[in-house]
């Protein structure tokens, strides 16, 4: 108990103001104590000596002094102080002659502090020596002392006590505010010089003076000060009853107790039962919780803290406060009893948690539109198929994961028959959203509007070249999505596949790489110009196109699509996608357009003719580390009339010297699509439409579309992504002059730290 009251009390605030000086030296400085500012100690109304003085010594350590006195300790809640008090002596040499004398030892206190009657006591040390006190000229005479004789040589080492032998103590009255020490000898040592030269005498504490450590050849040089106890009160000559009726000067605080110091006539504040701190600040005192006391724990069964108590829970059946044995009402005595209470309360619980359970899918169940959603061509799937389809989400079916979402491959059983043979089961691909553990209602709150766009846009998608959508499972706080599964991975798998394997095989012919961008963009124009209402994709990326077994491209990953209202052709929205194939006017004007999806999809056209990813750390083949689209700009733009395929072209593309005409065909129309405002970019129905005719063998040419983003070729503005090198931040240029690069009229830095390259972000 003593320990746990310590580390509480060392917890709670001693001072008046965090800017008062709490220590000097190693001397604690508790209110209504200050050091000298006289804000941080008790008005002067009471006693200026509360102010005390902290001065650095000849040995460079600071010194806490009160009248001239070293303070050694200060306890507020005893009301005391400790100080240091030098001591009177007088020395005889053999002849009885007086060789060296202290002379009396004065001691003045000021009005609210007086001398410890309980602590202190008046000793003598000697074994021809009388020492007494007297009160000062200002109070009662009185005087009173002790006489201590010896005629031999005495160990004070196996000494307990001042008993007589070499030693005498004697007490000391109460109210002493001063008082003077004097020494006497009776034959001037003249007998007991040889082993007891000096007399002495003086007040100490009796609880620290140890006798034992004195020896009766001590010369003054030998002896150490001693230390005494002053007690001190608040309200000089005031009572409890006169303090509290004077509101303005009193000084105790909340949660404690005023009482009256008989020996220094004035009162003190304690802090109630219960609390712990420093009564003289307002809010000093504070509950102590006793729950966290070792020494109670063991004994008080389900303990709770109230304020200045705390209360034990009865056993079973009974009511009251355990702590005191005050229990009342009716024990189970017997085990039988106890043990079938215990059963039929157990079968109750668990009736009622699987009510529960079955009650909590059920209300989830319809939160997530499950009524409405179960007529729809979907599938319901329960929260068990899943887990058994993805063998419990185990890390080996582990797909990939978005900014929101983690993705699983799993099985499940189309038609279950009695007949094996006509057991069929499809590979399909769950969607299961990711949750952060600091902010989990956040999460849940984002991921279900997520998950209602997302169901929104899909379920209204009949595309080819768009991942179908088999099911949901909506008995999770967040509904479940279940696709078909594309087992050919992404196009930036592909594309970027290091070494010779048979995937980064498939896509070095150009044709097929013309064919995935032709089948991308159709599919794009399909929710452009087909779905009603319009959907913009809002996060168009090679690690969002998928391939199947044949290496159809298909569209995924609708989690920030946006349907666009009947009438508009934008929206004002928070900034979404990923950085490298995020549209540079959306993300400066925060506007989206269909024209975001056909710039990211511009940024795809360079990623298969390049092979580069838009985001990238390493040195590129161009030997620069800038911004892949930057460098594709400039190279296709600086060398126009000439053959450049070759400076462009990913070493990995086969193609025929027939095809470099499609390349640079496809190439301008990534151009087009990269340009720096939506306006003057094609619409995806023409991209599509160039590409078809490219895959047909045709070369329709770009002029036919873009007459208006060909004009003032040589000075047209652009806005353009430029990649640091260091994947920590990324800058927006605007007004860029192509010829002169140096011209940069706006310049707007953004930090992605810690953003991988590929998953979607929002920017704020």
């Amino acid at each position: 108990m003593l320990l746990w009251a310590s580390l509480a009390a060392s917890s709670l605030t001693m001072v008046n103001s965090p800017n008062c000086q709490t220590k000097c030296g190693d001397v604690e400085v508790p209110y209504p104590f200050g050091i000298h500012d006289e804000s941080c100690a008790i008005s002067k109304t009471i006693d200026w000596r509360f102010l005390l003085n902290c001065s650095t010594t000849t040995t460079g350590s600071p010194k806490l002094t009160y009248v001239g006195l070293e303070v050694l300790k200060i306890n507020v809640e005893n009301a005391t102080m400790k100080v240091v008090k030098s001591y009177s002596y007088d020395c005889y040499d053999k002849n009885g002659n007086l060789i060296d004398s202290s002379g009396r030892g004065r001691l003045v206190l000021s009005k609210s502090f007086t001398l410890s009657d309980s602590e202190n006591k008046l000793f003598a040390f000697g074994c021809d020596t009388l020492a007494y006190i007297s009160a000062s000229k200002e109070e009662n005479r009185f005087g009173t002392g002790c006489i201590s004789l010896c005629s031999e040589d005495v160990n004070m080492s196996a000494q307990t006590s001042c008993s007589g032998f070499g030693c005498c103590r004697t007490s000391v009255p109460k109210h002493l505010k001063s008082l003077s020490i004097r020494i006497q000898s009776t034959n001037n040592h003249t007998n007991v010089s040889s082993f007891n030269p000096c007399g002495y005498g003086f007040l100490a504490d009796q609880n620290s003076f140890d006798i034992s450590k004195m020896s009766l050849d001590f010369k003054p040089q030998q002896v150490k000060d001693t230390s005494i106890v002053l007690d001190w009160v608040v309200g000089n000559n005031q009572t409890c009853e006169d303090a509290k009726s004077n509101s303005s000067s009193y000084v105790c605080g909340e949660n404690s107790d005023c009482y009256y110091s008989e020996n220094g006539r004035g009162y003190q504040c304690r802090c109630k039962k219960g609390y712990e701190g420093n009564p003289y600040l307002k809010e000093g005192c504070q509950d102590i919780d006793e729950c966290s006391d070792l020494n109670i724990i063991p004994h008080c069964k389900g303990c709770k803290n109230i304020p200045g108590d705390y209360e034990c829970k009865c056993p079973l059946g009974m009511h009251g406060d355990g702590k005191n044995g005050n229990c009342k009402g009716f024990r189970f005595n017997t085990i039988a009893i106890a043990i079938g209470a215990s059963l039929l309360l157990m079968v109750i619980v668990l009736l009622i948690f699987y009510d529960y359970k079955r009650r909590k899918r059920e209300k989830i169940f319809k939160q997530n539109g499950g009524l409405l959603l179960k007529n729809q061509r979907v599938r319901i799937f329960t929260k068990a198929e899943l887990v058994k389809a993805t063998n419990n989400y185990n890390q080996s079916n582990f797909i990939g994961q978005g900014g929101f979402a983690s993705v699983y491959k799993g099985v499940v059983i189309l038609n279950e028959t009695n007949s094996i043979t006509n057991t069929s089961t499809q590979l399909i691909a769950v969607k299961k959203p990711k949750l952060e553990k600091d902010d989990q209602n956040k999460s849940i709150q984002i991921n279900h509007q997520q998950f209602h766009e997302e169901i929104a846009i899909v379920s209204q998608v009949n595309h080819k070249n768009v991942v179908k959508l088999l099911g949901l499972c909506l008995e999770t706080k967040i509904p479940l999505l279940v696709y078909e599964l594309v087992p050919n991975g992404t196009l930036s798998q592909h594309i970027h596949a290091k070494g010779s394997s048979s995937s980064s095989l498939m896509l070095r012919p150009w044709k097929t790489r013309l064919r995935i961008a032709t089948e991308t963009a159709l599919s794009i124009d399909y929710l452009h110009s087909l779905a009603q209402p319009p959907i913009i994709h809002r996060d168009i990326k090679s690690t969002n196109i998928l391939l199947d077994e044949n290496y159809t491209a298909k569209v995924s990953d609708f989690g920030a699509s946006v349907l666009i209202p009947p009438g508009q052709t934008g929206i004002a929205t928070t900034v979404q996608g990923t950085i490298g194939y995020l549209d540079p006017e959306y993300l400066t004007t925060s506007t989206l357009t269909s024209k975001s999806d056909v710039y990211s999809f511009g940024v795809v056209l360079v990623e298969l003719i390049t092979g580069e990813k838009p985001i990238s750390n390493g040195v590129r083949r161009s030997g620069a580390k800038s911004n892949i689209i930057q460098y594709f700009v400039s190279t296709v733009r600086e060398n126009k009339g000439e053959k450049y395929v070759r400076k462009i072209v990913d070493p990995n593309v086969v193609y025929e010297e027939n095809h470099e005409i499609e390349i640079e065909t496809v190439a301008e129309l990534a151009m087009k699509c990269l340009e720096g405002f939506g306006e003057r970019r094609p619409t995806m129905k023409e991209v599509a439409e160039e590409l078809v005719w490219l895959n047909k063998g045709i070369n329709k040419g770009s002029s036919r579309y873009y007459n208006n983003a060909q004009q003032n070729n040589e000075e047209t503005n652009h806005l353009l992504i430029v990649d640091h090198g260091d994947q920590s931040s990324f800058s927006v240029m605007s007004n860029i002059d192509i010829k002169n690069k140096d011209q940069i009229v706006e310049y707007t830095t953004f930090d992605v730290s810690g953003y991988d390259g590929e998953s979607s972000m929002s920017l704020h």
